[in-house]
């Protein structure tokens, strides 16, 4: 497991859908670490074109055209990321820290 993969959950807390796919955005060195859960934004088929979303798809191992929103983070139990479904590319990686700085105002 490591930072810009994404991952199939079954039945998330709160959320109507039976499976949502997440990217973790934990830093790579606390997701080797024994702490039993990591920071995931959602994806959505929605896209508003945000500076805090990621476009993504079938190039990441998606059905359709969709949205990582950085702007919903999540802390999810490692034990619920199991249904491996892609990982970010090197310019999406790129494109995730840019939206999470913006998402969360950091300098």
């Amino acid at each position: 497991m490591k930072r810009g993969d994404l991952y199939r959950v079954r039945r998330p807390s709160g959320d109507p859908k039976k499976a949502r796919v997440f990217v973790v955005v934990s830093r790579t060195a606390f997701i080797a670490v024994t702490f039993p859960t990591v920071v995931c934004a959602p994806v959505y088929s929605r896209r508003r074109g945000l500076a805090t979303e990621v476009n993504v798809g079938v190039d990441e191992g998606l059905k359709q055209e969709s949205a990582v929103l950085c702007d919903v983070l999540d802390s999810l139990p490692k034990s619920q990321l199991t249904d491996y479904v892609g990982t970010l590319s090197p310019a999406k990686l790129v494109a995730l820290k840019t939206s999470l700085r913006i998402a969360l105002a950091l300098e």
